[in-house]
């Protein structure tokens, strides 16, 4: 299962990606086998998931010691995993080569835990479109700030943090909301071995969130209802009738917590604007931001056009913030058709020349 998305950073010479790609997988793969290693042994010793082995992986190897509880894992067991650990020195890991070992390991977990749709990792390609945006939306001088309103293990929020850093001056800081207590481990566990200055919320991303305004709100939007129908009362995006769509609910939420003229960058499903409630939250978008733009994404990322979705590109309204004079519409080629999407992009980068003032 190759993981390792084929359009590299968008906008580099793709031949110096593929050469760095390659020892980067290289490397990737030397820590995917001491993850996956480890994991194996504690499975076995202590009888649990992959997900909760990788947790207590993690924990072991940023600890620089192997966690022992009712004589578990075995003396045997606890000399091959500081063998394995020996191998490591996480602060010399690039914090890329840290987040695609992560990702291996845990596409592994999807396997054999069955894990719930909604709790599987955004794709590396995705993450790396948002960071292209939110890179033409943003100036490369201010301040960027970024809120993952559904960070689940936090491979979209790492994704664009690690692409936009290298441009930056100011280091980014992030922050993630999520209520799965594995998910969210998973997650402190990839930002402490990527050394990423982010902070974590263990909360239902509906309740009120104390973290600081932020320039930047992103999110890959679980899909499906909300079934507490008596805490979105105060939701403009709440339904008529019966319980609410999440997605919306998380995008005016995210939304809300956006410094004026700041910018969500959401994946949501393709058909949001066809739906039974799109009335209510394109009345509530009109009072609280713009429609800057909808892009679809290539339909063979997807197993069926149900299941499609799109990046809406929204703007909180204040500051210099306007509504774009032609809403940036388009549906994105596949990844594979490296000249199609160059043009694409570059219809992109004229469209942001021509109406947004950052």
């Amino acid at each position: 299962m190759n993981s390792f998305p084929k359009v590299g950073k968008i906008g580099k010479d793709s031949r110096i990606f593929e050469e760095v790609s390659i020892l980067a997988q290289a490397e990737t793969e030397a820590l995917f086998k001491v993850l996956d290693q480890s994991v194996t042994i504690l499975r076995q010793q202590l009888s649990v998931s992959y997900i909760d082995a990788l947790i207590e992986t993690g924990d072991n190897l940023l600890g620089q010691t192997v966690q022992v509880e009712n004589g578990q894992p075995d003396s045997a067991s606890v000399a091959k995993l500081e063998k394995l650990y020996q191998t490591v020195t996480l602060s010399k890991v690039e914090p890329e080569t840290s987040r695609r070992a992560l990702q291996l390991a845990l596409l592994k977990a999807i396997h054999d835990d069955r894990v719930d749709p909604n709790h599987q990792m955004t794709p590396d390609s995705i993450g790396l479109l948002t960071a292209y945006l939110i890179s033409k939306l943003v100036a490369a001088d201010g301040e960027l700030s970024l809120l993952d309103i559904a960070v689940g293990t936090g491979n979209l929020l790492t994704t664009v943090i690690n692409q936009l850093q290298p441009t930056r001056q100011a280091t980014i800081q992030g922050y993630g909301v999520d209520n799965d207590d594995d998910q969210l481990a998973i997650a402190a566990m990839s930002m402490a071995f990527q050394r990423s200055q982010v902070e974590l919320f263990h909360q239902d991303g509906i309740d009120p969130l104390v973290m600081p305004k932020t320039t930047v709100a992103i999110g890959d939007l679980p899909v499906g209802y909300y079934p507490l129908d008596e805490r979105v009362t105060n939701f403009k995006t709440k339904a008529t009738n019966g319980h609410s769509y999440v997605h919306h609910l998380l995008m005016e939420q995210a939304m809300s917590q956006l410094q004026p003229g700041g910018w969500g960058v959401f994946l949501v499903p393709t058909n949001i604007f066809q739906s039974q409630e799109a009335q209510g939250l394109l009345k509530w978008m009109s009072s609280a931001a713009y429609l800057q733009g909808l892009l679809n994404l290539p339909k063979n990322l997807f197993l069926n056009e149900k299941s499609r979705k799109s990046v809406v590109v929204l703007q909180k309204h204040g500051e210099k913030a306007q509504q774009a004079a032609k809403v940036l519409l388009g549906e994105f080629p596949s990844f594979e058709d490296t000249r199609a999407f160059e043009a694409f992009t570059a219809q992109i980068d004229a469209w942001v020349g021509q109406n947004i003032k950052r």
